[in-house]
């Protein structure tokens, strides 16, 4: 009688794309981590309103509306990072360097 070996699959995981999911739009992003995860909390700066700059000004900080909030496993980290830099990389070679805020 053969004895059972496991199978070993090659593949990718790729996303089951939902036109029903929405694109959420942000401009800022907070970064917290744990020993266990690193949570990413995208957020919608918006132009501030006089109200928002009297508060500032007493506060030092503004709040952005919290837009999505992403908790990511340590081990997935180093992953994410590759696959930004290699992302930013290609972006860079189709469109130009970005340019940073004015001073």
């Amino acid at each position: 009688m053969a004895e059972d070996k496991p199978q070993h699959l090659n593949f990718t995981v790729v996303p089951d794309e939902d036109p029903t999911v929405p694109r959420i739009y942000s401009n800022f992003c907070a970064i917290q981590n744990s020993p266990f995860d690193f949570t990413l909390t995208f957020c919608e700066m918006l132009p501030l309103g006089e109200r928002q700059v009297k508060e500032a000004q007493s506060t030092h900080a503004v709040k952005a509306p919290v837009r999505a909030r992403l908790v990511i496993p340590v081990q997935m980290v180093p992953g994410l990072i590759a696959a930004l830099q290699d992302n930013f990389r290609l972006y860079q070679e189709s469109f130009g360097p970005t340019k940073g805020p004015v001073n």
